[in-house]
């Protein structure tokens, strides 16, 4: 990218929240926090009117507005993409909320642009399931954005699978979380007087209470990570050893049984998962036999132990038959 087109792009940029730090432009464009003092002045002399906040960021100051922004070809093409998988990933009101954006993307565009996502557009398709997601029932992921961004206290008529009843509770949203092929609101309970996650397919009804809520010690997601496993009795962590040539083929399925993170470990992969259910996770691994190690969750371990006894113990009786 030449330093015109950065320039533009740090103005945009600049333009997409309240504050941005040096170190995020730098990191986006792989550029030093020296080369980034240097383009904001450059953009400054220009007539831009960009503040600054010392150790915080830059902004710009209000009042100021970019002409229409032209998408580029590739941009376009990214966020048709992107559709397709909110398509599939999300429920009925994010997806009208994409359906009108999108729109609003392709108007415009020029018309070889417009020809071009015309064409795109029938040579791309996430595969559908052979059941419908539970990410896509129900319709309430717009209205959970906006309780935890406005931190409003809701009220939920929910399912509990756990204790196989539906309860009525006011929850204190911090976060949405996907992860097994669902999203999963993160909040605190009142009913339960703690942290708790709620698959978003088993809410029934959800209300604004009116309500605001003061932040708790836990207010972020990444808070709520780093005790999850005290917060939620549900969720169970498990550090999973792969062979590099199995690790290639479970770059999708890992998904679904809560995949978090991998990292290299001496020419083998270890990856971290949280899940809801051992036991599934275990009939999953068992499918590539010498290929993992579990390296963490004795319950785990366990779980794996007991399914091969019973396959040996089904398998020695179809032999003596």
């Amino acid at each position: 990218m030449n330093r015109i087109d950065r320039l533009t792009a740090i103005l945009v940029q600049l333009q997409s929240k309240r504050i941005v730090k040096a170190e995020e432009i730098a990191e986006r464009f792989q550029i030093s926090v020296r080369t980034v003092y240097r383009d904001v002045k450059a953009l400054m002399e220009a007539g831009v009117p960009i503040g600054s906040e010392a150790g915080t960021g830059y902004f710009i100051v209000d009042g100021y507005h970019l002409p229409p922004v032209m998408f580029t070809e590739n941009e376009a093409s990214a966020m048709m993409m992107a559709g397709k998988l909110v398509e599939r990933m999300t429920d009925q009101s994010i997806q009208t909320s994409f359906e009108g954006a999108l729109f609003k993307i392709k108007a415009v565009l020029n018309e070889a642009q417009k020809d071009h996502l015309e064409s795109l557009q029938d040579h791309i398709e996430v595969m559908k399931p052979r059941v419908t997601l539970p990410a896509q029932a129900g319709n309430f992921l717009t209205d959970l954005q906006k309780a935890v961004v406005g931190k409003q206290v809701i009220y939920l008529h929910y399912f509990s699978n756990h204790q196989n009843e539906l309860t009525e509770r006011e929850v204190e949203p911090i976060g949405l979380f996907y992860y097994s092929a669902a999203w999963h609101l993160i909040a605190w309970c009142r009913l339960r007087n703690g942290f708790r996650d709620f698959r978003c397919d088993r809410i029934k009804e959800l209300k604004s209470t009116g309500e605001v809520f003061q932040p708790r010690s836990i207010s972020t997601m990444q808070e709520y990570f780093n005790s999850l496993q005290q917060a939620n009795v549900e969720m169970k962590s498990a550090t999973v050893l792969f062979d590099r040539k199995e690790a290639h083929y479970i770059q999708n399925s890992r998904h679904y049984f809560g995949f978090v993170s991998e990292e290299e470990a001496d020419g083998q992969i270890r990856m971290h998962f949280l899940t809801a259910d051992l036991n599934m996770m275990a009939r999953w691994l068992l499918s590539y036999g010498r290929g993992v190690e579990i390296e963490k969750s004795e319950e785990l371990k366990e779980t794996i132990q007991q399914l091969v006894e019973e396959l040996q113990e089904h398998y020695l009786k179809v032999d003596a038959q």
